[in-house]
């Protein structure tokens, strides 16, 4: 079929069925393709790339939820499935900057000149979301096409202009810089940091928010910390102090975000829900809350900089990710939950339970550990450590079979210590070389295994203990002691059971530290002991 005419394009586009996502998606392709290749009139390129959108959009979703839920090896199944969403959001990029430059002299298109570059910015922003989405290292010379296209909008003088945008779910409308700053607040979201569920809604928040930001020319009153980003070179925003003076300089101001922030935190305190306040319908409060929370400062405030400073290390890292596995190395033995027994209140206080004395116990020799954690696959993963701060580590290794998961709770032996600690994982990528990067962080503290089980009105009292983990307090780290209970255990106020050697304890949660992807870290106060 003759898709260069575009008759004929319109004809098909009109008849398409969305719901068969592979063969709409090869059809659509093969239009935007097939117009590229050979542009009829501006003005009927246009028509029908415009009246293709919506149907792009849908399709690129659907075929992007194939790879969207776990980081996307280089070699894996679903490569081809990113290559073709990347490939088509290129095209139309470059389809609509096409469109610009071939009606530059006749100026048929004069009045939609604001919409071409919105248009090409949302399509070159589009590829680096992918990046983000699957998880992989942006390639060289995207985030150049991407300033690009921002740096044509300010000189023409339209960067500014609001157009008619179906595809914004909130304002239902963009201007070119508020297409590139979305993107830019999506890079500063720590997106290899994020579930799939977390990155949905910050790309969305990212349109909501992003018409209250600006960009300036420096000035040189500016703070350090505050974010810029350089025109002419292949990232994105940058501690201002980072970056050498240059014209292509353009500082990224935030601070009435920060306010719009504050106010929404503030009417979810009140009630009010995430769809009224243009948020969304597919978040709760409580998660949306938390991730918004996380995005104050560096949406709002500029970069906070490190609060430990990474060096260089080298070495290598023992890491397993499996719960029974991350026990049995913190506890030196199988895990094996104890019969429940008769449970009698006594007054205790947080030192009895972190602190109180324990039987002594004759550890397994180190052959016949090693031999058990071989029969069970309880096999660290060595990861080669790249940095590391007081905080955590980052590390590289050619990616095993195992999957992980945003805030997974995984077990960690540095080279140069004799004990696992706990650390959950922070961040994670592909680079194009196919090795993955992780960062993780560190909890403190010498981690200690336990017996936990929950009582109350809602747990049955035949449940048997689960394996949790008791850190102590580290007054250095301002650090409390905590517990590390199995995923979604955290209510407030609710009563566990702990059971440490001879002793059986209960606590009362008190405050969720931290919810992972299969972990509660929690602070709780003492009830008793037997």
């Amino acid at each position: 079929m003759n898709y260069s005419d575009p008759t004929v394009a319109l004809a098909t586009i009109r008849n398409l069925n969305p719901v068969n996502v592979g063969e709409s998606h090869t059809t659509l392709a093969a239009i935007v393709a097939a117009l590229h290749a050979t542009p009829p009139s501006p003005e009927l390129h246009f028509e029908v790339l415009e009246s293709a959108r919506s149907s792009i959009a849908f399709v690129q979703e659907e075929l992007a939820k194939r790879y969207a839920d776990h980081p996307l090896p280089p070699d894996s199944l679903e490569e081809a499935t990113l290559a073709k969403v990347v490939k088509l959001w290129q095209e139309l990029a470059q389809s609509y900057a096409q469109i610009a430059q071939r009606d530059a002299t006749r100026e048929a298109l004069g009045a939609q000149r604001p919409t071409l570059l919105q248009r090409r910015l949302h399509y070159s922003g589009n590829v680096l979301l992918e990046y983000f989405r699957a998880h992989r290292a942006v390639p060289k010379g995207l985030w150049l096409d991407f300033h690009a296209g921002y740096a044509v909008a300010e000189q023409q003088g339209v960067a500014r202009t609001r157009v008619a945008d179906p595809l914004n779910e909130v304002w239902k409308a963009q201007s070119s810089v508020e297409a590139y700053v979305a993107v830019l607040l999506v890079d500063l979201s720590n997106p290899f940091g994020r579930s799939q569920r977390e990155f949905v809604w910050v790309c969305r928040w990212a349109q909501r928010f992003a018409p209250y930001c600006t960009l300036h020319l420096p000035q040189e009153s500016d703070k350090p910390s505050t974010y810029a980003m350089d025109l002419s070179r292949d990232h994105g925003l940058r501690p201002i102090a980072t970056l050498t003076s240059s014209p292509h300089l353009r500082r990224f101001d935030g601070s009435r975000l920060a306010g719009q922030i504050q106010a929404v935190l503030t009417q979810f305190k009140q009630g009010v829900t995430p769809t009224s306040l243009g948020l969304g319908d597919d978040c709760s409060t409580e998660a949306g809350g938390r991730l918004l929370l996380s995005l104050y400062r560096p949406w709002g405030l500029a970069s906070a900089g490190r609060r430990y400073t990474r060096r260089a290390t080298r070495g290598r890292l023992g890491l397993c990710s499996e719960w029974e596995a991350i026990g049995f190395y913190v506890l030196g033995k199988p895990f094996e939950s104890p019969k429940i027994s008769a449970f009698n209140p006594l007054q205790t206080d947080i030192a009895a339970i972190t602190f109180g004395e324990r039987a002594e116990e004759v550890p397994m020799q180190p052959e016949a550990l090693k031999r058990l954690a071989i029969e069970r696959g309880y096999i660290p993963q060595l990861w080669e450590i790249l940095d590391q701060s007081v905080g955590g580590f980052r590390l590289q290794s050619q990616p095993s079979a195992k999957r992980f998961e945003h805030h997974q709770l995984v077990g960690i032996r540095p080279p140069d210590g004799q004990h696992y600690l706990l650390a959950h994982i922070s961040w994670l990528m592909y680079r194009p070389d196919g090795v993955m990067e992780l960062g993780v962080h560190v909890m403190p503290g010498l981690p200690e295994g336990v017996a936990a089980r929950l009582i109350g009105l809602h747990a049955n009292t035949k449940d048997p203990y689960k394996l949790g983990f008791l850190l102590p307090a580290v007054p250095a780290l301002k650090a409390g002691p905590s517990l590390v209970l199995p995923a979604a255990w955290y209510q407030s106020q609710r009563i566990v059971e702990l059971k440490m050697g001879g002793e059986v304890m209960q606590i009362r949660l008190t405050r969720l530290v931290t919810r992972g992807s299969n972990f509660d870290r929690v602070e709780f106060t003492t009830l008793g002991r037997s």
